[in-house]
């Protein structure tokens, strides 16, 4: 069996090669491969985690997965990360374990992978600057995300903490970003000026006005995962001219935003325009410049299989990693 590290992981594997394996296995789950049952999740109210546990497989490559992915948002206090992962992948045509890979990085680069793709096919081509709410563990390779997807120019950040918002600038620069990067003291600023809005809160309330959005603007929400949880306000989801999520059933018992519109309004999940996997850039996108886009992710155990599966074959090309026998 194969070992990988995160850091093994994040030094030979990038937001392009995610994006790229993602769309691969987009197009399986088109083409009816996939098989990914309801996830698990266990939560623990005491600390406000949650634990998920996610199985998928791709029949044509004979290859399974199952993910374990734990999110402890008061891990910071104790000096541990929000999020932690581990993913096994087995050979689905004899059961043998293959590989162990350490899952945090990929959780984060699949989801922004996720947000790339949906913002190469919702957002206006001229799209050259990108909000962001929320500059927690998720957020970053949300940018990278949108990076790889439009040409940005300008990058304005938002926090609760001015702080935070401030070091994830030094982060980005750090990278090697270029682009102008802002640091905002109010939401409102990032509505004002943005083409492209990145949410990846775990706000149990909507964190920007949606009266305020400007025409043509997409906006890509990740953080929120369950029903109690709401980014964006009702005013967002009656406003948006299109509504792309990236897993319906997921949707429908997660998406706390979206559970409450339909409990609340008239919009219903019937209105859902289409599945991130149903979006092949020809039939499926944005029809003008005007429209508002909202792409809604909650995460599916089958995008985790795809980066993951990706990951393990450039680990067995460059020959990364540790053997072990279990």
């Amino acid at each position: 069996m194969l070992i990988l590290s995160e850091k093994e992981i994040m030094e030979n594997y990038s937001m392009k090669d995610g994006i790229a394996d993602l769309k691969k296995g987009l197009g399986a789950k088109r083409d009816g491969y996939v098989r990914s049952p309801e996830r698990t999740v266990m939560n623990y109210p005491a600390v406000n985690g949650s634990g998920l546990y996610m199985p998928s497989a791709d029949l044509e490559q004979e290859i399974a997965s199952v993910k374990v992915v734990s999110i402890f948002p008061e891990n910071p206090k104790e000096g541990k990360p929000t999020t932690q992962g581990v993913l096994v992948l087995s050979d689905a045509h004899t059961g043998e374990h293959v590989c162990v890979m350490n899952a945090s990085y990929l959780t984060r680069l699949r989801t922004g992978a996720l947000s790339a793709v949906a913002t190469e096919s919702f957002s206006r081509t001229d799209a050259r600057v990108l909000g962001v709410i929320g500059t927690g563990a998720m957020a970053f390779e949300q940018v990278l995300g949108v990076l790889e997807a439009r040409d940005i120019h300008t990058i304005i950040l938002f926090n609760r903490t001015v702080n935070k918002a401030q070091q994830f600038r030094d982060k980005l620069i750090e990278f090697g970003v270029t682009c102008t990067i802002d640091v905002v003291d109010h939401v409102d600023s990032v509505l004002e000026s943005s083409d492209i809005i990145n949410c990846a809160t775990r706000s149990n309330k909507p964190v920007f006005d949606g009266t305020l959005l400007k025409q043509g603007t997409h906006i890509n929400g990740v953080g929120s995962f369950l029903p109690t949880m709401r980014e964006v306000d009702l005013q967002t989801i009656q406003k948006a001219n299109k509504i792309i999520v990236d897993d319906l059933h997921g949707v429908k018992e997660e998406a706390g935003e979206l559970i409450h519109a339909a409990e609340e309004s008239n919009w219903s999940f019937s209105d859902v325009y289409a599945e991130l996997y149903e979006v092949d850039g020809d039939t499926l996108k944005r029809e003008n410049e005007k429209e508002i886009t909202f792409f809604k992710s909650v995460g599916s155990a089958y995008f985790d299989h795809a980066v993951a599966t990706g990951v393990y074959r450039k680990a067995k090309e460059l020959d990364l990693g540790q053997h072990a026998s279990i």
